[in-house]
C-alpha cells in the first residue's frame, strides 16, 4: 500500500507503516528540523512543506495524518477544530479528493473525543466515509508511560455520488488489534530492555519538540497490519 503522510514529523507514522508493508511515497512537513530527519531516513521521498498549499500527486492508497493537537489538547484553550493549529485538520479533507479517496488514518490525543469528534466524525461521513476508533495508549505494547491517543481509522464507501448510508462506531474488529498489543507487559522487564533515556532515544533527539509530537511506532504497526489483512 502507497502511502502519504501528512504532519509526518520525525517520520513515527510512517515507520510503522513501513513495518507492516507498506511504502511511504510522499511526507507533508512544514517543520525545518524534522524535515532535515525524514530526509535523512527517506532520502528518495519528496517533502511538501505547508499542507494549507500543498499540491499532492495521486493516487495512494492510504493518507495518514497526525495532525495537531495545541488546540484539542487539555492544556490548551479548547479552540478544537477550529482553532489555527487543529484547524488544520480540514486540509486533510482537501488532501483525499487529490489522490483517489484512499484509505485514512488518523491521530491526535484521547481529548479530541470530547472537543471535536463529532466534527470529525459528520465530516468523514459527509465526503462518504464510514470511521471506527479506538483510545490506545504507549504501554499497550510495552512502553514505560501512558501516551494514549486516538486512533481513526476511516475508508471510502461505494460511489460518492450515490453511496449507503456510512456508520460511524468504535473499532468493530478492534478485538484482533488487542490481541497483538502486549496489555500484560512486565513494566520492569521494559525497563529493563531501554537504554538512555526513557524511551531509549539519545538526547539530542528525545529533547526536540519533533520527538514530544512524535506517535509510538509498535502502535501504528500493529493498526497497519490490521489495515492490510482488511484489504487483502
Amino acid at each position: 500500500m502507497r502511502v502519504l503522510d501528512l504532519f509526518a514529523g520525525i517520520g513515527g507514522m510512517s515507520l510503522g507503516l513501513e513495518r507492516a508493508g507498506m511504502q511511504t511515497v510522499a511526507f507533508c512537513e512544514i517543520e525545518e528540523f524534522p524535515r532535515q530527519l525524514l530526509a535523512y531516513h527517506w532520502p528518495e521521498v519528496p517533502i511538501h512543506g505547508d499542507i494549507a498549499t500543498a499540491r499532492f500527486d495521486g493516487p495512494v492508497d492510504l493518507v495518514a495524518a497526525g495532525f495537531p493537537c495545541q488546540d484539542i489538547s487539555l492544556a490548551g484553550k479548547g479552540a478544537g477544530l477550529t482553532g489555527e493549529r487543529s484547524g488544520l485538520y480540514w486540509h486533510i479533507l482537501r488532501t483525499l479528493r487529490m489522490v483517489g479517496r484512499p484509505k485514512l488514518l488518523l491521530e491526535n490525543v484521547a481529548a479530541l473525543l470530547n472537543r471535536g469528534m463529532g466534527a470529525v466524525l459528520g465530516s468523514l461521513a459527509q465526503i462518504g466515509y464510514d470511521a471506527e476508533w479506538h483510545c490506545i495508549p504507549a504501554s499497550a505494547v510495552g512502553a514505560p508511560h501512558g501516551r494514549d491517543r486516538l486512533w481513526i481509522v476511516a475508508h471510502p464507501i461505494g460511489d460518492q455520488q450515490s453511496r449507503e448510508e456510512p456508520r460511524v462506531r468504535a473499532f468493530g474488529r478492534m478485538g484482533r488489534i488487542e490481541q497483538s498489543l502486549a496489555w500484560e507487559r512486565d513494566w520492569q522487564g521494559a525497563f529493563a530492555e531501554l537504554r538512555g533515556l526513557d524511551d531509549g532515544l539519545p538526547r539530542s533527539v528525545a529533547s526536540t519538540d519533533g520527538y514530544r509530537n512524535a506517535v509510538v511506532p509498535q502502535v501504528v504497526e500493529v493498526i497497519g497490519r490490521a489495515i492490510m489483512e482488511e484489504a487483502a
